[in-house]
């Protein structure tokens, strides 16, 4: 009997990139390739790769020499292992990661993942390497998951509707690395939510580098956004829950705020990046909005649906901040009130123009002013999760917990909800009067559906 071939996928950075492995690990399957959780045991590794930030590449490298030590191990057994680097790392790279590291055999970019059935081929022979932006579309060419993978991926899954950029801000790789913005057909991507959904998938994430930038052609031949396809998922018998991330200010048009008004199955989270608090860096970042847009724009969407809340993220240290522009940043994101919000340093990126940007600011500024970011962030945080406890929400139940009848989910804001209940209700979305708050997570108890009160936190 033959030995199936295995697979293991590393995914490093965004939401992007998870998807984009489960569609390479569906692309492979009728290749023989099924699935492995350790490379230990697999014969063909990817590792699907982030540039955003420079600590991500180099822990790619790092992995890279782990990997080198377990393939010349796997050689002395007699047992070939085949190391392919994927995703936007592959993209800006390509060349140099075989000449770092001789231990690759493939480099394929993110517009590429269908070709890896022959690309394993060419690669037998020598290396092989593939960063193009090809004409034709990669996701009429990826193969769709079985039935039975999606149940084993959970309730949640993500699907990419848009990809790339054309914002080019000063600190970014990524229009060079994903290339310029465009976006799937409508009823494309309705058919994948419907199979998803068919499978036992009850909520849905689109994603894309400026999700809300989406432009998609309809049915009707036009060009629709994000808020006309909200609305069309939302008719898709099964898909009881609708997310998308990661959004621009600059994209935030009249439908899709009136889908947070109008649309039950579009939850009360937004995420919306800002990255400073300050005109004069937003000016230098290209961000191509101001402060005053910024807070405008938040109190737009909190008059279409009070319930929402926001999270961020922020970028401390960008070249000529100053500690006045640092405190900007800090008034706005006091002003907001978000829930949660990720914080970095600035991490110059070659190729990019902040790189060249004179003023460069010290690195123990840059550790400071992130220290003093992130505890505003999780005051901030705190308080949201207190507000939480003696209210009751919808939490759908997502896997089984770590402590025996313990099952975990997920609130409408996102956050870790525990209950002791049955893992039959996993798949369900059940109301739960909260009880406890923890530091990234809420405990509660099941109610009755008609004991609930208010069935989302107060924001």
């Amino acid at each position: 009997m033959t030995r199936p071939r295995k697979l293991y996928v590393k995914s490093y950075g965004c939401q992007m990139n998870v998807y984009d492995s489960h569609r390479m690990a569906d692309t492979l399957a009728p290749e023989g390739f099924v699935e492995t959780g350790t490379p230990e045991d697999a014969d063909l590794v990817i590792l699907n790769t982030c540039h955003i930030r420079e600590n991500a590449t180099e822990k790619v490298y790092s992995e890279l020499g782990r990997l080198r030590e377990m393939k010349d191990a796997a050689a002395q057994e007699g047992r070939k292992v085949t190391v392919a680097v994927a995703g936007c790392v592959a993209q800006a790279e390509g060349k140099e990661i075989i000449r770092r590291a001789p231990t690759v055999d493939l480099v394929v970019g993110p517009q590429s993942y269908h070709h890896l059935p022959e690309m394993l081929a060419r690669a037998e022979q020598g290396k092989a390497i593939e960063t193009e932006f090809p004409i034709e579309t990669k996701f009429d060419k990826l193969a769709p998951p079985s039935r039975a993978t999606v149940k084993k991926r959970g309730v949640s899954s993500f699907v990419t509707v848009q990809e790339g950029c054309d914002k080019f801000c000063t600190f970014c790789v990524v229009p060079y690395t994903r290339g310029m913005e465009t976006s799937r057909p409508v009823e494309k991507i309705a058919e994948e939510v419907a199979r998803l959904a068919d499978a036992g998938v009850r909520e849905i994430t689109l994603i894309g580098q400026n999700v809300n930038a989406y432009h998609g052609e309809g049915k009707d031949g036009r060009d629709w956004t994000l808020g006309m396809l909200l609305h069309r998922l939302a008719e898709i018998p099964g898909v009881a829950r609708l997310r998308y991330t990661t959004s621009h200010p600059r994209d935030m048009d009249d439908s899709l705020i009136a889908a947070h008004r109008d649309l039950a199955a579009l939850m009360p989270q937004l995420h919306l990046p800002v990255q400073s608090g300050s005109d004069r860096i937003l000016d230098a970042m290209n961000r191509n909005h101001t402060r005053a847009d910024f807070l405008r724009l938040i109190n737009r969407l909190r008059a279409a649906q009070p319930k929402l809340a926001f999270t961020s993220d922020f970028i401390v240290g960008f070249p000529g901040e100053t500690e006045e522009d640092f405190q900007d940043t800090r008034r706005l994101v006091a002003e907001v009130g978000f829930s949660a919000a990720y914080t970095f340093k600035y991490s110059p990126r070659p190729g990019t123009p902040a790189a060249d940007m004179e003023q460069q600011v010290a690195e123990d500024d840059k550790n400071a002013r992130l220290q003093w970011l992130q505890c505003d962030i999780d005051r901030l945080q705190a308080d949201f999760l207190a507000k939480s406890r003696g209210t009751t929400m919808d939490v759908l139940f997502e896997k089984p917990g770590q402590r025996a009848g313990q099952i975990v989910g997920r609130s409408p804001y996102l956050n870790s909800v525990h209950v002791m209940a049955p893992h039959s209700l996993i798949g369900e979305i059940r109301p739960v009067a909260i009880t406890d708050v923890g530091t990234n997570t809420l405990f509660g108890t099941l109610v009755h559906p008609h004991a609930a009160e208010p069935m989302l936190a107060e924001a």
